[in-house]
């Protein structure tokens, strides 16, 4: 994938904390209309990764690339009309309702003067509804349960109307239902409103059924990438995990699923 052709990109990337670096030299291009999801053990940089290429983290060499454009030239406003990030474990102010809440993903089209309008409204609802938060429309965030929670954060990503969503472990704290509800929301946004995903996960197998293209990272470097069904494979299992596995055909997929056998 061409960096200029990609909406969101990092040349030669390095990126830290305190001085410990956790991701040296690495370039990458995010395939315009797909979901990419990236996968790979605890502490290999994925989060450090989505978080720098939404300009959270600000790269210790190396830039960040929004269509073609340092993203470091973009004012903050603009930048949130084109990328809508979710980080891991957001946090809301106390008392603050579902709605309210929810309507934050509007900020970027707001000024000190002009109030919301119908369309901010249409598109609030629009995203309550998505992710099935609507009848919690009046409840203190604060009052819910985790995967409550989680799925008005989600919303609130979604009334941002952005071409670019990323998301970092977004099924965190979901039950098995809710998981499968959100991947095939993603997977509608993708396939029905032509958005771009950025997706890191934990479950092998959810990444393996639902991303177009996959990024399997260990010890902050990119080990492959391509779609599921070319690069999933035992030895890059066992590349990237260190586990033994087998790799069977997706009964109801037929994308690649990881039967673990253990480590070795």
């Amino acid at each position: 994938m061409n960096k200029l052709t990609s909406p969101l990109a990092g040349e030669h990337l390095t990126v830290g904390y305190d001085k410990k670096i956790i991701i040296r030299d690495l370039s990458v291009a995010i395939p315009p209309g797909e979901i990419t999801v990236i996968i790979g053990p605890n502490a290999c940089g994925k989060s450090t990764l989505l978080k720098t290429l939404s300009r959270l983290i600000t790269p210790v060499a190396g830039k960040v690339l929004l269509n073609g454009k340092d993203i470091k030239t973009y004012p903050t406003k603009e930048t949130a009309r084109h990328l809508g990030l979710l980080p891991q474990s957001p946090t809301a102010p106390a008392g603050i309702t579902v709605r309210e809440l929810v309507f934050r993903g509007r900020y970027p089209y707001q000024t000190l003067f002009n109030r919301p309008d119908a369309q901010d409204q249409e598109a609030v609802t629009r995203a309550m509804q998505a992710t099935r938060v609507d009848h919690l429309a009046c409840q203190a965030v604060d009052t819910l349960s985790g995967g409550q929670r989680q799925r008005v954060w989600i919303a609130m990503v979604l009334a941002q109307e952005t071409p670019l969503l990323l998301l970092d472990e977004p099924t965190t704290w979901l039950d098995i239902t809710h998981q499968i509800e959100l991947m095939e929301l993603m997977h509608d946004l993708n396939r029905q409103h032509g958005r771009t995903l950025v997706v890191v996960l934990h479950e092998l197998n959810h990444a393996c059924r639902y991303a177009t293209h996959l990024i399997a990272m260990r010890d902050g470097q990119i080990v492959a990438q391509g779609k599921p069904s070319e690069i999933v494979t035992p030895a890059l299992i066992e590349q990237v995990y260190g586990l033994n596995a087998m790799i069977i055909s997706d009964p109801v997929a037929g994308t690649p699923m990881v039967i673990p056998l253990g480590r070795e």
